[in-house]
């Protein structure tokens, strides 16, 4: 069904985000770095009711997320019913007892999550991971799609796709939602963070001012944006693209100097919406993904729609044994890293190397799990000229207003390596569209 010259837009459309500054940076050695990330034109393309299978199973995982961190830090009953272990909870670098019975606009925690899934060669989709801090990535496949509908303006008069250019406006719906009363604000660390452009276009589409820690300030316990003439104007909603050490130095780390001070008391009160709340990284721990099955269950009465991948916890004695005795066929992830770090494979180990890690593994076990390697589909790409598969993820886009709304595309992220599983882009990584057809 695909129209081939959208295919030969690839170096068009690449010219194009690199003119417009569509780039993500990253540290290295103490330097800071921005590159493309390389957009192929082959779209993924996901049949109606396969999506409408995947926004079933979204809802009910981000549903139960939000439940779940909600508890954490309010009665605490998945802990008391040993459903998920206490030292999963307060050993999780995520956990922060600051926010120990803190209820946030609305109720709502994970405003936006972006989850991570493969599709296996058994057409089954897995959820690989929850990302409900500062998820990153509509930005890519939104002008991605707009500067290819302008390459090849008949591809998209042929085929039925879902319009993507909504996710502003679920955006800027959710936004408001939770919104105190004032003006939305996103908030960016500035020019050097590797997600900038995102937060500038975001901003541009939503309406919303785009600010850094300076232009804001608290008084009176309101959040006021200080114009360049010295003009206060409140603030209701602040979804912040930095991280909560860095989000207020009265409150979390005091050495942060591109955060509010006391910002966290006053939406501690509930004067001030903060997008995404803090605290969610207790959510989004990878040893927490474990349980996140067992949270559909307890807190829904209902059975899990999208499974995760295979998952062991070496804290288990159980599971321990299991990852010892079948080392060299999973693969370990680190739980307190990202970004495609901290991820290793069995099979690629020298006996060195195994035995290192293997009584590191025993040292520390709550650090580390073990996942089955999931053989995913290959998903076609053009590589100088010619059309080759790759392995591919899929980052699906949640966010949630009265109800969760799952945005109709996502962002697809593939290896250029034909030897890994890696799609990070900071791992060299590249992305496509993703079309979801409609009726």
């Amino acid at each position: 069904m695909m129209d081939m010259n959208l295919f030969n837009h690839t170096d068009t459309v690449n010219e194009l985000l690199a003119r417009y500054g569509v780039k993500f940076g990253i540290y290295k050695n103490n330097t800071f770095k921005e590159q493309l990330f390389p957009f192929d034109a082959i779209p993924r393309v996901i049949e109606q009711k396969e999506f409408d299978y995947l926004e079933r199973g979204l809802k009910q995982r981000v549903t139960a997320l939000n439940l779940f961190i909600k508890d954490i830090y309010s009665d605490k009953k998945i802990i008391r019913d040993k459903v998920v272990p206490e030292e999963f909870v307060y050993a999780s670098s995520g956990y922060l007892f600051q926010c120990e019975g803190v209820m946030p606009s609305k109720g709502v925690y994970a405003h936006i999550a972006g989850i991570d899934l493969v599709k296996g060669k058994n057409k089954e989709w897995y959820v690989l991971e929850d990302n409900l801090r500062v998820p990153s990535g509509a930005s890519y496949p939104m002008i991605a799609r707009e500067l290819c509908r302008r390459s090849s303006p008949k591809t998209f008069q042929q085929f039925k796709i879902e319009d993507n250019r909504n996710y502003a406006d679920l955006l800027r719906k959710t936004m408001d939602y939770v919104n105190t009363g004032g003006h939305t604000v996103i908030l960016t660390p500035g020019r050097y963070n590797a997600a900038y452009f995102e937060h500038s276009y975001l901003a541009e589409k939503t309406g919303a001012h785009l600010v850094t820690g300076s232009e804001l300030i608290v008084e009176n316990d309101h959040l006021y944006f200080v114009d360049y003439s010295g003009k206060k104007e409140q603030v209701g909603a602040v979804y912040r693209r930095i991280s909560d050490d860095y989000l207020d130095p009265m409150n979390f780390k005091e050495e942060s100097v591109i955060g509010i001070p006391h910002l966290y008391d006053i939406f501690r009160k509930g004067n001030v919406a903060l997008l995404n709340a803090p605290g969610n990284g207790v959510a989004d721990d990878k040893g927490i993904y474990y349980f996140v099955p067992k949270m559909v269950k307890y807190y829904l009465d209902e059975e899990p729609i999208l499974q995760n991948a295979p998952t062991y916890l070496p804290f288990y004695e159980d599971d321990m044994a299991y990852v010892l005795e079948h080392f060299d066929d999973l693969v370990l992830k680190d739980v307190a890293e990202a970004g495609g770090y901290g991820v290793v494979f069995g099979n690629t180990m020298t006996a060195d190397e195994k035995e290192a890690f293997i009584n590191m593994l025993k040292k520390e076990p709550r650090r580390f799990i073990a996942q089955e390697v999931i053989d995913f589909q290959d998903i076609d790409i053009i590589d100088e000229s010619q059309v080759v598969p790759r392995k591919a993820d899929l980052r699906a886009f949640v966010l949630m207003a009265e109800e969760p709304m799952v945005w109709k595309s996502g962002l697809t992220r593939f290896s250029r390596n034909p030897d890994s599983f890696i799609v990070n882009s900071s791992q060299g990584g590249g992305f496509k569209d993703t079309w979801v057809l409609s009726q």
